[in-house]
């Protein structure tokens, strides 16, 4: 029981120090406004991992092992921007991941 009291409480002291730091970083914006840029951060960032992992894995499954979607000029890969959108429902160039 001491134990599990004593992971409680670091639990509840690194809580503590993440909420301070997120007050710091958020400064003088509201905190309304502050959750709708992270999440909207944080979904960008979803998006931007799932069609890269998407294309890698095809690109992977269809032989060619060294491929990088984020290392893909925005050119080439503008070459595949209509089907992706058709089978993704997005697209985001290489340059904007």
């Amino acid at each position: 029981m001491a134990i599990d009291n004593k992971k409680e409480q670091e639990r509840d002291e690194l809580h503590r120090a993440i909420w301070a730091i997120a007050d710091e970083l958020r400064g003088a914006v509201d905190g309304w406004d502050f959750k709708n840029y992270v999440l909207g951060t944080m979904f960008y960032r979803y998006i931007s991992e799932n069609i890269t992992n998407y294309i890698n894995e095809g690109e992977i499954e269809a032989g060619n092992t060294d491929f990088d979607f984020a290392q893909m000029s925005d050119d080439d890969a503008e070459e595949a921007r209509e089907g992706l959108v058709q089978e993704k429902g997005f697209f985001i160039l290489p340059s904007e991941l």
